[in-house]
């Protein structure tokens, strides 16, 4: 093999978002620059882990008398920093395309976020996007990586100073793996950048936080005797010990490391779940909810944060497969006893082991967020305003959990200004002789609350929730009772409210009304033939002269928005435009229809009328621009 001098260098321009992440990482944001070894440390377990799995299938991969392990190295008279692996290590293509690039979606938003935030509480965005590399630079004025992908014959080598450009070239190692040279910067305590060439203080950082890495990290560590004699010893610097596993009690602040240290997020997990779930399968899960969302959450590469490892080996990280996607926020450790270490993906999908450990996994995970919610609103309160989103789309994804996530679900409602509500304590509050849960869905809760279709309900005093999320238009289509008690929009179908009695005599008032203005309403239906279904009385309103109202089957206007939004083909659904008995407009329209019923102005006036009720649930008029003409015609009329 020609030595690395002798290999042409080839230099290339980081991705215009990657060197906005450099130059964030140059000039230090982070408040405690300690986390760059922990990224370090934590890529090279990954790539050890990594190379234990293909050795499954390839056990030549780890030759015999082969110790996996990660080794720290300090040069003090050079200042630099090592941190090498045996592990996997990487092909050429993979340092370009995963060192030189930030290929995740979201990083625009990361940048974004990170530029805003510039103050201590930074340090929670790292990791998010795979920058974690990248931090290095917090202590760097260069950074050099040499690593050699299992069964090469050559390896690579990137260098970068941390601005526009990088350096690629091949060049030699002994073995495989990955060696990260971090060319220190000069200690500066007022900045918050200790000095990383002190052994002590690498021993400090590695005990915080990746004690429980399932690798040996060594480093040789040089001792002074009361003689002044040195020696130059080997030292393990963590325990190794899988957390896990641990029967002895383990702190919070041990959890809270490990979930760091799996999560790459730098805040506390808002919950711990631990279990060793025994039965028909024997398998442990350690499982965390974190504090915040992450902000790829809603996108559709985001990661599924749950790792599998089989008899303390790992088999895959983002494993899907072991919890749904409506829980994709939940991050941790399942480690199986009885699944078989050759388990491949495509077996996963289908495995009925992994079935029932999903399963498993699932309801635990369910009965610790129940649990929550009974122990502690207040922290419960916190999940919900963070993942309650997600947690919705069980609602449609899976009718099996309904029930039990309905009962997770906290609604804003008019009981409250303030505080959210569940479905159980409306139901205690229900009136006598309602049977229905009233829900209206909207853009907003001022959006739903200004909605006209809240009049009668306001008016008799009847709790409605308010539903102003968009997976609220989804779940809602199909989830229409709970514990026995229908779920019902009051934007759609009919309405009684009342006692018994109080529905009697309104229906009587209601068939009077309808025969005073059943020939105007035909003739209003004609008019509006192309947008109604047809005009009635409501029982809706009470204020309002008019409002649009949907068949209970129907989509909502702004379900219909979102699909078509999604390029959806949405056809037309006439809606039903219900008219206020008691408005002087149908007072007024009627003494025009009764006059002459051939009146051109009963169109003008139908479709005002039309026009109102659109905009008074905030949707979007057919044809702005002949209504904006009508209303300047009745505008010349009134003025005097």
């Amino acid at each position: 093999m020609s030595t690395a001098h002798e290999h042409t260098i080839e230099t290339r321009e980081f991705q215009a978002e990657a060197r906005q992440v450099l130059d964030l990482m140059v000039h230090a944001i982070y408040s405690n620059r300690d986390i760059f070894l922990r990224e370090l440390i934590s890529n090279a377990s990954d790539a050890l882990d990594r190379l234990r799995f293909e050795a499954i299938a390839q056990p030549e991969l780890i030759p015999a008398d082969t110790e996996l392990h990660i080794a720290i190295a300090v040069d003090k008279d050079a200042r630099t920093l090592s941190i090498s692996d045996n592990g996997i290590g990487m092909h050429r293509d993979d340092v370009v395309s995963l060192i030189g690039t930030i290929a995740k979606s979201g990083t625009k938003e990361f940048i974004r976020q990170i530029q805003d935030a510039r103050n201590a509480a930074a340090p929670e965005l790292i990791g998010q996007f795979g920058v974690g590399f990248y931090s290095s630079f917090m202590a760097a004025d260069k950074v050099a990586l040499i690593t050699r992908h299992a069964g090469d014959e050559t390896a690579t080598k990137w260098e970068s100073s941390g601005e526009s450009t990088y350096t690629i070239e091949e060049a030699e190692r002994a073995e495989q793996g990955t060696t990260v040279i971090v060319h220190l910067k000069q200690p500066d305590a007022d900045n918050g950048l200790a000095d990383y060439a002190q052994a002590w203080k690498i021993k400090e950082v590695v005990k915080k936080y990746s004690d429980f890495v399932a690798y040996p990290i060594r480093m040789d560590v040089e001792h002074t005797n009361d003689k002044d004699e040195t020696s130059v010893e080997t030292e393990i610097l963590n325990s190794m010990k899988a957390i896990w596993l641990r029967e002895d009690e383990v702190g919070n602040e041990e959890y809270h490391e490990f979930y760091k240290h799996i999560s790459h997020d730098w805040t506390e997990p808002l919950e711990v779940i631990r279990a060793r779930m025994e039965g028909v399968l024997l398998y442990r899960l350690l499982l965390f909810i974190p504090s915040h969302a992450p902000l790829d959450l809603f996108m559709r590469d985001a990661r599924h944060g749950v790792q599998l490892y089989v008899k303390r080996i790992f088999i895959m990280d983002d494993c899907e497969a072991l919890l749904p996607p409506y829980l994709r926020f939940v991050r941790g450790v399942v480690d199986s006893e009885d699944l078989s270490l050759n388990i491949s993906r495509e077996i996963l999908q289908q495995d009925k082991q992994i079935e029932r450990m999903r399963m498993g996994v699932t309801g635990k995970v369910l009965d610790e967020l129940g649990a929550m919610r009974e122990r502690n609103p207040e922290k419960y309160l916190t999940f919900w305003k963070e993942f309650g989103r997600v947690l919705k789309e069980g609602l449609f994804q899976a009718p099996e959990k309904r029930e039990d996530l309905l009962k997770l679900c906290l609604f804003a409602s008019t009981f409250s200004a303030t505080d959210l509500t569940t479905l159980e304590d409306y139901v205690a509050r229900m009136k006598d002789g309602q049977t229905d849960v009233y829900y209206m869905t909207g853009e907003s809760r001022k959006a739903v609350e200004d909605s006209p279709h809240l009049e009668a309900f306001r008016a008799k005093g009847y709790e409605v929730l308010i539903l102003d999320e968009p997976v609220d238009e989804v779940w809602t289509a199909s989830v229409f009772e709970f514990e026995g008690k229908r779920l019902q929009s009051v934007g759609k179908g009919d309405v009684e409210l009342g006692t018994d009695d109080e529905r009697k005599q309104a229906e009587e008032s209601r068939k009077e009304q309808r025969e005073i203005h059943a020939s105007l309403f035909e003739c209003l239906s004609a008019k509006l033939d192309d947008c109604v279904k047809e005009v009635r009385l409501s029982a809706r309103l009470t204020e309002s002269p008019a409002c649009l109202v949907g068949e209970t089957g129907d989509l909502s206007p702004q379900l219909e928005q979102l699909l078509r939004a999604a390029n959806q083909t949405v056809p037309l659904v006439k809606r039903i435009l219900e008219v206020n008995a008691d408005h002087e407009i149908l007072r007024k329209l009627q003494a025009i229809y009764d006059a002459n019923r051939e009146d051109p102005c009963i169109e003008d006036y139908a479709r005002l009328l039309y026009g109102l009720a659109v905009l008074a649930e905030g949707g979007q008029l057919p044809d702005p621009a002949a209504f904006s003409k009508r209303v300047a015609s009745v505008m010349v009329v009134a003025m005097p």
